[in-house]
């Protein structure tokens, strides 16, 4: 499933949406796809019809769900100039619009927790290279700006404010650090469910530290739990000084590298290297049937795919 995302490094939503349709009618078994609505007007009259009426229309080609980026609570604001957040009343409209549809939302709310570390406490390679390299996303630098609790606040609030809302936390909900507080949040809304993209790294940092625990807790929460990437198929723009997710001009050995690397650990016993974390990680030997939840069965449910 292809995620189309208001980000600025990416290109404009329209393309996006045509790429996307595109694909989906040359494989519609194959592939699907997630909307996403611009956050322009955001606060202006009619807003909320107009981006309820943008949702219809993409769901009439064959998207099965709609993508919120973290721009929500970390760039967008209102006409008055106030930051937006996820648990601001102003999105009930839509949220309620996609209730009624049965449309399930993907929301990727702040950071990995990393970003609000000194460089010397963050837990992953990647995330200390990136963040060192590029202060102007290093919100450790920038207290001014909202806090990775108070942006946790407001999606805590938002999901517990929608239970009939068919929610996703993108990227393990950003509680990669801790699936302790990962409990916590399947306990305290039972209808939510995570994606793995791009934050197994922050799993293997725990697992190499209690890997029984990390396994128990695929067993107990294996109905909630979606297999993922960050994979973009994106040509390296030479212009472009900060490509996250980096982009890469050999996308099919990029993605069959990811994916051996993710099934070997999830999957098997084995170790492999893990430059993330700067150590060997050993595989935690998920059941067949856990694996084939978390690969393929979850996504099915919470996406309404048939066939």
């Amino acid at each position: 499933m292809s995620i189309n995302v208001d980000y600025p490094d990416f290109p404009p939503l329209p393309e996006q949406a045509a790429i996307a349709g595109s694909m989906r009618k040359a494989d519609a078994r194959v592939f699907h796809f997630a909307t996403t609505f611009p956050m322009d007007g955001f606060g202006t009259p009619g807003w909320t019809e107009r981006t309820d009426a943008m949702i219809d229309a993409a769901v009439a080609k064959g998207a099965v769900a709609v993508k919120v980026w973290k721009n929500i609570g970390m760039v967008a604001k209102d006409p008055e100039g106030k930051r937006v957040f996820l648990d601001d009343p102003r999105f009930d409209g839509v949220m309620a619009h996609l209730e009624k549809r049965g449309i399930p939302l993907i929301a990727h709310q702040a950071e990995p927790k990393n970003c609000w570390l000194p460089l010397e406490q963050m837990t992953t390679e990647n995330d200390r290279s990136y963040f060192r390299e590029h202060p102007e996303y290093y919100m450790f630098l920038h207290p001014e700006e909202p806090s990775y609790e108070a942006l946790m606040a407001a999606r805590d609030r938002f999901v517990a404010r929608h239970p009939k809302l068919a929610f996703d936390g993108a990227h393990m909900a950003s509680l990669e650090w801790s699936v302790d507080e990962l409990a916590k949040f399947f306990d305290a809304h039972p209808k939510a469910v995570v994606d793995l993209a791009a934050r197994l790294s922050n799993l293997q940092v725990q697992s190499n530290a209690d890997v029984a625990k990390v396994r128990a807790f695929f067993v107990k929460y294996q109905d909630r739990i979606l297999y993922g990437t960050d994979l973009t198929d994106s040509p390296p723009d030479p212009a472009a000084r900060a490509q996250n997710p980096p982009a890469t001009d050999d996308f099919p050995g990029e993605a069959d590298a990811v994916w051996r690397a993710d099934w070997r650990y999830l999957a098997t016993p084995l170790s492999q290297r893990v430059e993330a974390i700067q150590a060997d990680a050993v595989g935690l030997n998920l059941p067949k049937s856990v694996i084939d939840k978390i690969y393929w069965k979850n996504a099915r449910k919470f996406f309404n795919i048939k066939g």
